[in-house]
């Protein structure tokens, strides 16, 4: 899923993964290449970082995501709070195939457009 997941944003939005951290040299992230702000980031966790009764690692993505989703997200199976991100505006989720990808692709798209630039009314 998240080779899929890194040719979807390359194809809609022409991301290229950017590999910043020699600590952690699997993790990625994906910038909106219209103001280079952040709007995804891959990286390969431990379970019990998310709360999980379990020491194995798992890939994990997390994604900008409007406040008003974030709690109903929550209350599926696969969505976790911010590992390592703002709580409010980020999420994080499993890519064990828990979560539909056609619906992280969603999510990916609305994380792309909540870090464009506001127009000004």
């Amino acid at each position: 899923m998240l080779e899929s997941l890194l040719a979807y944003a390359k194809d809609t939005y022409q991301s290229e993964p950017e590999y910043l951290w020699t600590r952690l040299p699997e993790a990625a992230i994906l910038r909106n290449q219209k103001n280079q702000k952040w709007y995804a980031l891959f990286m390969k966790i431990g379970k019990e970082k998310l709360g999980l009764n379990s020491t194995e690692s798992v890939w994990a993505l997390n994604l900008k995501c409007d406040p008003l989703f974030i709690g109903s997200l929550l209350e599926m199976d696969g969505y976790y709070p911010a590992y390592h991100m703002n709580k409010n505006h980020w999420i994080t989720i499993l890519l064990d195939g828990t979560v539909k990808e056609q619906q992280i692709q969603k999510l990916l798209d609305l994380s792309y457009q909540l870090t464009e630039k506001r127009k000004k009314l």
